[in-house]
């Protein structure tokens, strides 16, 4: 278990860390519905990322079970495509950001949130966590991960949920921080969001740079 959690880690980080996830709830923080639709958008975003796992995790065990090769090898080889499509990812973000000079455009979906309501919010959420190609990746390779861990029924529980508690925190923490305390946080909310949607690409590249060498290491170290 300890060494699941142990490479679970970088992975939950890596997506709690999303600066999209992060820009688009600060953004609901400030809409004129602020608390209606950012919980909504929580709620979207943890069920779309238990979604990923869980499926990862299940079709994961599925390939296992119908391959011939050890369990560890198909593992391994799954962590590695993971990794190269991380990487993939890494490299085209850090293009798109050498191109950014100022602060880049806003995408209409972010523009759109002000008008945003509850249910759009929360499939939003679900949207940016599970269809996400730099979520899903992380996401999926956690599903993975908790795969070839080999744990019991219930430590594979205990596995996703702590993956979960630690991805969601960015939109979990903003949410019920605002609950408690709005007036206070909206200039540091305010100025954060400025500095992420200046170096968004960057902070994204260098993120995929790291999980996706991670993860074509260690599935070459589980074939090796």
């Amino acid at each position: 278990m300890g060494s699941v959690l142990g490479d679970l880690l970088p992975l939950a980080v890596g997506v709690a860390v999303s600066p999209t996830a992060v820009i688009a709830v600060i953004l609901m923080l400030f809409a004129p519905k602020a608390r209606a639709t950012s919980l909504g958008f929580m709620l979207g975003w943890v069920f779309g990322v238990l979604v990923v796992v869980v499926a990862s995790l299940a079709l994961a065990a599925e390939v296992e079970t119908d391959m011939s090769s050890e369990p560890t090898a198909v593992v391994s080889w799954i962590k590695i495509l993971i990794g190269i499509a991380a990487l993939v990812i890494a490299a085209m973000q850090w293009r798109v950001s050498l191109k950014e000079s100022g602060a880049p455009a806003m995408p209409k979906w972010m523009r759109s949130i002000d008008t945003i309501n509850l249910p759009a919010a929360t499939g939003l959420g679900f949207a940016l966590a599970a269809v996400n190609p730099t979520n899903l990746a992380l996401c999926a390779a956690a599903g993975v991960t908790i795969s070839g861990g080999s744990l019991s029924d219930g430590g594979d529980a205990v596995a996703v949920s702590a993956f979960a508690v630690i991805a969601c925190t960015s939109v979990v923490i903003p949410v019920a921080a605002y609950g408690i305390a709005a007036d206070r946080l909206r200039g540091p909310l305010d100025s954060f969001k400025r500095w992420l949607e200046r170096h968004n690409a960057a902070v994204t590249a260098m993120l995929m740079l790291v999980i996706g060498t991670v993860l074509v290491g260690k599935g070459l170290g589980g074939l090796l």
